[in-house]
């Protein structure tokens, strides 16, 4: 039985070789027209999902405890499917419809062994199944580059307070939780933070925040928005991800500077630190406003965010953290980015919560690509 399903998978594979991706024009096309024989998937993390996904999409993200369990065929489609509506749809449509699959931003499947990434796992299984089924060439990053109007968020709405937050030591009073998530389909569910004692705002506001008069902190929507940008004056743009286009590069009007570093355990985004400072002062000294934003606007770009603060205000990480959560309440570094803020706190010689811990207490330890690093930093007064 197995062998003969094994056979009839490499068979639909190798039928399909040539004719299994989509572009982005014919979504395009299909979304103008009213997408009403589509049945699009993401299959991105739910938190990629939730920051934009492209419109009418289901997230199909598998969590990695059911990874192999549904490699191995031991779990159908719709059992990954969260929303109940979602799942209904599914089940509706997906035998009649055409189905689209898209991922962060692949460009080209291959059709050969077995399929190792969830996009291809996904499509393999359709086909088993017997759907009609396609991957977007380019994925949601091509696709939002270009026809950004057929993309929406959830972000706005995120972040619920359903699970209580455990308290860290060292780093006072901010709290990890797994509420938020800002990352890459990589992203621990466990590594958000959030201050319990920092008040919430009753609105996230949709435009970038204002942390300083001249510093910005936003999302990836926020920096295609030319209205925003010019109401602001923002004439600089901070871009920490590795793969989101710098929209306006070619323009000349506007300063870029891309940090690659994905929201993931094992980047060491502390090490661009100093020239991602400069940058910022750079933008100030041209008396312009600067865009620091990266997915979603909760992890990467806020920790750059809370290093300049911490540099140029001489604050302390809780201080420092503390002011960018009362300007955005849903601020959420991974837990390692924190990790390497201590570290930035100790090299700056500020003062640490750790300093006056207990050795009764129960220790807490952090294991980050900076712990040995030693960062020659010029000095400017803040204003």
């Amino acid at each position: 039985m197995e062998i003969e399903k094994r056979k009839k998978g490499k068979s639909l594979r190798s039928s399909r070789s040539t004719t299994n991706c989509k572009s982005v024009e014919w979504l395009q096309l299909e979304l103008e027209s009213g997408g009403t024989s589509l049945l699009l998937l993401d299959c991105r993390s739910h938190e990629l999902y939730e920051s934009s996904h492209i419109e009418t999409a289901i997230n199909l993200a598998i969590p990695g405890l059911m990874l192999r369990r549904f490699r191995k065929g031991n779990i159908p489609i719709r059992a990954i499917i969260p929303n109940h509506e979602d799942k209904e749809k599914f089940m509706r449509r997906c035998k009649t419809d055409t189905v689209l699959l898209y991922d962060e931003c692949s460009v080209d499947w291959q059709d050969s062994g077995t399929p190792t990434s969830v996009l291809g796992l996904l499509l393999q299984k359709l086909w088993e199944d017997g759907c009609t089924a396609y991957y977007l060439e380019g994925g949601f990053v091509k696709f939002h580059t270009e026809y950004p109007e057929h993309c929406e968020t959830l972000l706005d709405s995120s972040c619920p307070s359903s699970s209580p937050p455990v308290s860290v030591l060292g780093f006072g009073n901010l709290r990890i939780s797994s509420d938020c998530s800002d990352g890459e389909s990589d992203r621990e569910p466990t590594s958000a933070t959030e201050s319990e004692e920092s008040p919430i705002p009753s609105n996230q506001p949709a435009f970038p925040v204002q942390i300083l008069p001249y510093l910005y902190l936003g999302c990836a929507k926020d920096s295609t928005n030319l209205d925003v940008l010019g109401q602001y004056n923002i004439k600089y743009i901070l871009n920490v991800t590795p793969n989101l286009p710098n929209m306006f590069e070619h323009d000349g009007h506007f300063r870029y500077k891309q940090i690659p570093i994905s929201d993931h355990w094992s980047q060491n985004l502390s090490q661009f630190f100093p020239e991602a400072i400069s940058f910022i002062d750079e933008a100030r000294s041209k008396q312009c406003g600067i865009l620091v934003h990266c997915l979603a606007g909760i992890s990467r770009s806020v920790t750059v965010t809370v290093a300049y603060l911490m540099q140029r205000l001489h604050l302390s990480l809780n201080d420092a953290y503390d002011f960018v959560k009362r300007k955005k309440s849903n601020i959420s570094p991974n837990f390692n980015f924190m990790g390497q803020l201590l570290d930035f706190e100790r090299t700056l010689g500020l003062h640490s919560p750790c300093d006056n811990c207990s050795t009764n207490q129960e220790q807490l330890f952090f294991t980050t690509p900076t712990n040995h690093n030693v960062f020659q930093l010029d000095t400017l007064e803040s204003t």
